[in-house]
């Protein structure tokens, strides 16, 4: 069968291709068309837009780029249309991927699939009406998100949540602290991780600040993750007159090896505490007063992060908006690193957040939910 797939970030690239490879176990005759990213690729079928041309956060951003964005959805829908696919899958991306699920259902009979639910229940609940339109079946990641779409009579399936599957099959699992610093030339010191987030305007936002922040802790040796689809020269002003080190592609293992991390907001922070790495989560905002009056009056959730969201509860610091400073992020790290007791009430947090995620395979319940209704 055919099946167009369409993520537009980095995470939603990791997690098709995860879902590529469970339905290619169960389709030997799979072909997929997809837009999306490296890790697609590698899998086999045909790339048709790379995400890199699709990511723009932030009002400012998208309105610079409309031209970009609305030519590269009328590609997407003339592709998807010559393609024919059995089914189109969206993973995450919901400015865009929206808008296609609207326009094929109102102009073909191509089923639609969402993979990974955008967070409508955070600030958007007024658009369940569009998925009930518009889409065909809805496969979740987080175990909250049932409650939320049952609540509007709309039928979901839980498939688990793919980064537990991602983390599980990572490579270099068994690497040591030792292999790990000798392997990338790092010092035998103990591992602050940063990661600064996965668009530009997030990592320029925040990565100063977080640097800032730990320069004082000499005991320690700062690792920065740096984001898949971002040059290496885009860090190099941030870093010129700092001692941090820059890796890419090791994002796991980084976290696997660190004694405390700074991240921001995002599937970021549920790999920390899946890899169980005490964090504070950083996140600056312009106009942080009024960003932080909204949030607290508009939004539908009381946390940013994951991490407190699976927990139902405050596990983690949240520094966004007015709480974000140097000062803060500095007084939680220590803490962080130097606190026993504090260290050890986070992480019998994650334990329980862990538990309440599970031990599905996602990739391949999601596959095989996918597979069994376009075959039945």
């Amino acid at each position: 069968m055919k099946y167009y797939i369409i993520a537009g970030e980095a995470s939603g690239d990791l997690h098709a291709s995860n879902l590529m490879q469970a339905i290619k176990d169960k389709d030997e005759n799979a072909e997929f068309r997809f837009f999306g990213g490296d890790l697609m690729q590698q899998v086999g079928g045909t790339l048709v837009k790379h995400y890199r041309e699709l990511a723009f956060m932030g009002f400012v951003p998208v309105l610079l780029n409309l031209k970009t964005i609305l030519r590269n959805l009328e590609i997407c829908k003339k592709d998807i249309v010559k393609f024919a696919p059995d089914v189109v899958i969206l993973v995450d991306y919901p400015g865009f991927n929206l808008k296609i699920a609207k326009y094929l259902k109102q102009n073909t009979s191509i089923p639609v699939t969402y993979y990974i639910s955008p967070k409508i229940w955070a600030w958007k609940e007024y658009r369940i009406k569009d998925f009930k339109k518009y889409v065909d079946q809805m496969l979740c990641i987080l175990p909250f998100e049932v409650d939320f779409y049952k609540k509007h009579n709309y039928p979901v399936s839980y498939v688990g949540n793919p980064t537990v599957d991602a983390i599980e099959k990572r490579e270099n699992k068994d690497q040591t602290f030792q292999d790990f610093i000798e392997l990338h030339k790092l010092d035998d010191k103990p591992i602050i991780a940063i990661l600064a987030g996965s668009r530009k305007q997030e990592i320029e936002d925040n990565l100063p600040h977080m640097l800032k922040a730990i320069e004082v802790f000499k005991s320690h040796q700062i690792v920065i993750a740096g984001a898949p689809g971002i040059d290496k020269s885009f860090y190099d002003k941030t870093l010129q007159n700092n001692n941090a080190t820059l890796l890419f592609g090791q994002t796991y293992n980084i976290l696997a090896q660190a004694n405390v991390a700074l991240v921001t907001s995002g599937t970021a922070t549920l790999e920390t505490a899946l890899l169980n790495v005490p964090q504070v989560v950083c996140y600056k905002t312009p106009i942080p007063k009024l960003i932080y009056w909204v949030f607290k009056n508009m939004l539908h959730t009381p946390y940013i992060s994951l991490v407190n969201l699976i927990a139902n509860k405050k596990v983690v610091r949240e520094l966004f908006a007015k709480f974000f400073s140097v000062e803060n992020i500095h007084d939680e790290i220590e803490k962080l690193l130097f606190d026993p007791e504090y260290r050890k009430n986070m992480l019998s947090e994650y334990k329980l957040i862990q538990e309440k995620l599970g031990t599905e395979n996602a990739s391949d319940k999601a596959a095989k939910l996918i597979y069994d209704r376009l075959t039945k």
